[in-house]
């Protein structure tokens, strides 16, 4: 029978330490969601609170934000993935709000009220196919996508009393740039060639060279649609 290796004790430096971090964002992609208004006015929401599982998104989104309740009325969005090409228009749209009159909190943190977050974000809209909101011409890869459930968070009864949300959003289309798109196949992304831009503790980064060779990539992409 084996034996548990032994190693010297931790020098203070690798020693672990119990934390409570106000934000656990350890690092994720960064996504920017069009969505419509119950007049039919776009905004622009920066998000980092977006997970992927087969033709699903889950989107995090505070409730009472322009998109979270956006997302709650209108039912669909556009999820817009910029690489780090794309980053100084995600920070244009950071300390923005599309609510008016902008609450306390948000004002007391410098946020403001920009009708147009189009403009401001310095790029332009370009027409959804499967959904209302509209794309993002310049960003590199669109999905488009439709509410499926909302759940909310803490405990809520509803998302008329949440804080915070989890919507399912049902992918209903894609779109890349040719760049990005791997060569030899109609229907994948290059990863080589894909750059997102990813947040890490409210600072932006970037991927760096492939780490290693990864077992998991010895299956093929189709099986997961199954």
């Amino acid at each position: 029978m084996g034996t548990l290796s032994t190693f010297p004790p931790n020098p203070a430096s690798t020693r672990h330490a119990a934390i409570a971090p106000a934000i656990l964002y350890f690092g994720t992609p960064v996504a920017v969601l069009s969505t419509l208004d119950a007049a039919g006015h776009p905004n622009l929401a920066p998000n980092s609170s977006v997970w992927w599982l087969g033709q699903t998104a889950v989107v995090g989104i505070a409730a009472r934000s322009r998109t979270g309740r956006n997302l709650v009325e209108s039912g669909e969005v556009v999820i817009n993935l910029p690489s780090t090409a794309e980053v100084d228009a995600v920070d244009r749209l950071a300390l923005t709000t599309g609510r008016s009159p902008v609450s306390p909190r948000k004002a007391r943190a410098g946020y403001r009220f920009v009708a147009d977050k189009f403009r401001e974000a310095g790029v332009r809209p370009l027409p959804a196919e499967t959904v209302a909101p509209p794309r993002i011409a310049e960003f590199p890869v669109h999905v488009e996508g439709r509410v499926r459930a909302v759940h909310p968070l803490g405990g809520a009864a509803g998302p008329d009393t949440a804080d915070l949300l989890a919507v399912e959003v049902a992918v209903t289309r894609v779109h890349v740039l040719e760049s990005v798109r791997m060569p030899g196949f109609a229907n994948r992304v290059d990863p080589q060639r894909w750059r997102p831009l990813l947040m890490s503790f409210q600072r932006f980064f970037g991927l760096g060279a492939e780490a290693m060779p990864s077992r998991l990539a010895s299956i093929d992409e189709e099986w997961y649609r199954g």
